[in-house]
């Protein structure tokens, strides 16, 4: 393990609002923490977090909840430059760093420095309707531009710098981070890519006589994605509720200037354990988290 980081001093902890037992995990953390002395620490739904956070009254994020709230946690912190810590209430939890029966054991090396912080790299991808930028978002695992309710394969252009890449026919494409090579990406046959790498991973959805390989771009590359569809075409960034797009719309992606900051106790090999055991279950059989 490195050297001691600095010894926080603030804590904010962020729950999952619908997960039944979150509210009392929260509630013995927050009380574990006023025990050894620490005034500041604010507890609520993480939803409610943010302006708290975004005001600088928290040097860390405990975040408790699944990997669904580890990505939220991360949309949130990364701006701010404030770590994040996961206790996994939930049945998968790959990017979780605490079980919720160690965290009474746990919580003491983060209070006493002994940990260590893995940056992982965010992409910023925008939809583009000619010159008209209509929506912008920051991205850990990865945006996705597929097909709609209408089960037909779509037409994507995709560029790389500007220069054409390839012209896939496939239930989607898939732009991810390492971050995300282990989400969506991994299902569909994508490499695993160690988290700690700034790489961008194209890989396509069921394509259809094109490309199936995937590409790995260095992190200056700015990739478009242009949607030619006679029918409905739709683009999700994380996993959140799909946006339609039209023909000839643009999503643009190219790695964003932020960081997301999780706070690490295990040594730097984890990676690779983990992955072994993960692999062995199927978290598309899970609860959403």
């Amino acid at each position: 393990m490195s050297s001691p980081h600095p010894l926080p001093q603030r804590f904010a902890i962020g729950y999952h609002p619908t997960m039944a037992e979150a509210p009392l995990v929260a509630e013995a953390v927050q009380q574990f923490l006023e025990r050894q002395g620490y005034a500041v620490v604010i507890c609520a739904p993480l939803p409610s977090l943010r302006q708290h956070l975004q005001a600088g009254q928290a040097d860390v994020l405990i975040a408790l909840g699944g990997d669904g709230t580890m990505l939220r946690a991360g949309h949130v912190c990364a701006p701010l430059h404030i770590p994040v810590l996961g206790i996994n209430l939930g049945r998968f939890g790959f990017l979780m760093e605490v079980r919720q029966d160690e965290w009474p054991r746990r919580l003491p090396l983060l209070l006493s420095g002994q940990y260590w912080l893995e940056e992982r790299m965010m992409l910023t991808a925008s939809h583009l309707r000619g010159e008209q930028v209509l929506g912008e978002w920051s991205v850990l695992n990865e945006v996705v531009v597929c097909r709609g309710q209408i089960v037909r394969p779509v037409r994507l252009t995709a560029t790389v710098d500007g220069y054409p890449l390839s012209t896939y026919i496939a239930d989607g494409l898939i732009v991810a981070t390492p971050t995300g090579s282990t989400a969506y990406a991994l299902a569909v046959g994508g490499p695993i890519m160690p988290p700690e790498l700034r790489s961008i991973l194209i890989v396509a959805v069921a394509p259809h006589l094109s490309m199936d390989r995937a590409v790995i771009l260095p992190p200056e590359s700015v990739v478009t994605v242009t949607v030619q569809s006679s029918h409905q075409a739709v683009m999700s960034v994380d996993g959140q509720p799909p946006l339609p797009l039209e023909n000839d719309d643009v999503v643009r992606v190219q790695a964003n200037h932020n960081t997301v900051q999780f706070i690490r106790f295990q040594d730097r090999g984890y990676f690779y354990r983990n992955i072994n055991a993960y692999m062995e279950l199927n978290p598309a059989a899970m609860d959403n988290e």
